[in-house]
């Protein structure tokens, strides 16, 4: 409830000690571990850095800093009005900032982002040296990546002992702390705030589709808790159930913590449907807690054979597949609802990346970029974790030989074709079983549905039988040579 997330909040007097709160992965005040930081010391002046420094292969994309945008507003208004907005280079702000207003303490969250990491260790350095106390909390993810390892100090590499020989292993996650009350410094009208920004026409189209901010969060969590959860175990895998919890634009904003929706599912449905939510939550965590240990994931493929593998480049076969126009349905469906949307099933998102990867055989890269321009839910971690996973060149990766079949894969997961006839409507009156593989259908069927192929929706850009046996003899090639 939202009674439940706004603090009480105060104006500081003149001789309050000042502490800094640093926005980033946590625009939210309940369970806010470094916030409560800076509540605890004194007077709080919040502040939020659009940082410039980050390069363009770890920077979040335009759908993700849309929400951002609109994150900012709602935790502005929950503060009264008084962040901060600055834009730069926050090595250069924070310690003019620290002169401006006399700050003793600066309070942030822990980010994971290999060039993030780096800079924040020197910027502590540099802050300390100034005189400042420095505190860095974990309230994004459930375990802190540095404290779990395997008996012989070095990381996990497969999720399975990673979860229940690591963190299963470990104290269990600290429970949720309740929203700070806040004594703010008030923020001058010379000084720069959160304001809302002229939107484009996509933009306002996917504000059609989320409500933002830390109450939307909750509000979303009540939703699945009430709707979602029973059945989550066997019902997660089917894009057109209600079983998918959509908090993971939450999560990555850092309107809600994991460590919320962990404890906040406990007893809620069945210990099958707990257990497998909390397993979705510790892949997330796997996937920071391997860019933290192998931060080369980024760029490099986790399994170095990799590395020689014949990708082709094909920018025409790539729109094609940006734009839902490849002719297999379900991959079309699902690449349309992600452009609409700012959002993909976790399913889909396995269907698409493998028919990229291994149908087509275009780099990871290039759909990691496009993910990472057009997932409101985007995470560096995750983003290439997944995409290095379905690629067959990550850790704990699908075996490369293992191809989603496209076809197979909606009959399964969309039975009655529900998800193809939403995003694809010149293919809903068809039958549902030629929904799925329209060439199939007979003339007289397409014809009868409006249906022409190559007019009206698109032929195959290839055959799902030769394309996967194409994509097995790369593989068996690099096999081999790194056999030799």
């Amino acid at each position: 409830m939202l009674t439940e997330i706004t603090p009480m909040i105060a104006f500081a007097s003149e001789n309050a000690p000042v502490a800094l709160h640093w926005f980033r992965n946590d625009l939210r005040l309940r369970d806010n571990p470094a916030l409560t930081e800076a509540a605890r010391f004194g007077a709080v002046v919040p502040v939020w850095i659009d940082d410039t420094t980050i390069p363009p292969n770890e920077a979040p994309g335009a759908a993700y800093r849309w929400w951002t945008r609109r994150s900012l507003v709602a935790l502005d208004d929950a503060l009264k009005g008084n962040l901060r907005f600055f834009r730069g280079d926050p090595s250069v702000l924070l310690p003019d900032l620290v002169r401006r207003y006399g700050v003793r303490r600066v309070t942030w969250t822990e980010a994971h982002e290999p060039c993030v990491r780096a800079r924040d260790t020197l910027l502590a350095t540099s802050l300390t040296e100034l005189g400042v106390e420095v505190v860095r909390r974990n309230g994004s993810l459930l375990w802190n990546p540095e404290t779990i390892a395997k008996p012989d100090g070095t990381p996990y590499r497969v999720f399975t002992p990673f979860f229940q020989k690591g963190c299963l292993a470990a104290p269990s996650p600290r429970t949720p702390l309740p929203a700070p009350d806040l004594t703010l410094i008030p923020r001058a009208a010379s000084e720069p705030g959160v304001e809302p920004a002229p939107e484009a026409e996509w933009e306002r189209k996917l504000g059609t589709q989320w409500t933002i901010g830390e109450a939307a969060a909750h509000t979303r969590l009540d939703a699945f808790l009430a709707n979602g959860l029973a059945g989550y175990a066997s019902g997660r895998d089917f894009p057109a159930r209600p079983h998918t919890s959509r908090l993971s634009p939450y999560l990555a904003h850092g309107e809600i913590s994991p460590n919320t929706l962990w404890y906040a599912v406990a007893g809620r449905a069945s210990a099958r449907d707990v257990a497998k939510f909390r397993t979705e939550l510790a892949w997330r965590e796997f996937a920071h807690y391997l860019l933290v240990h192998f931060p080369q994931m980024v760029t490099e493929p986790f399994r170095p054979e990799f590395t020689a593998f014949p990708w082709e480049e094909d920018e025409a076969l790539c729109r094609r597949w940006q734009r839902g126009e490849t002719g297999i349905p379900i991959v079309d469906a699902a690449m349309r609802a992600l452009w609409r949307t700012g959002y993909l099933h976790n399913r889909l998102r396995m269907v698409v990346a493998s028919f990229l990867t291994k149908n087509l055989l275009l780099h990871w890269r290039v759909g990691e970029a496009w993910f990472r321009d057009t997932l409101v839910d985007y995470t560096l971690a995750s983003n290439v974790a997944s995409w290095q996973w379905v690629a067959g060149c990550g850790a704990d990766a699908a075996p490369y030989f293992r191809i989603f079949n496209p076809v197979l894969q909606a009959e399964k997961f969309d039975p009655d074709g529900s998800f193809i006839a939403t995003y694809l409507p010149e293919l809903a009156k068809l039958p549902t079983p030629a929904r799925f593989a329209p060439w199939t259908a007979s003339e007289a069927t397409r014809e009868a549905a409006g249906l022409f192929l190559g007019k009206n929706y698109p032929q195959p850009i290839v055959s799902l039988v030769a394309s996967r046996a194409r994509a097995l003899a790369a593989y068996a090639r690099i096999k081999a040579s790194t056999s030799d």
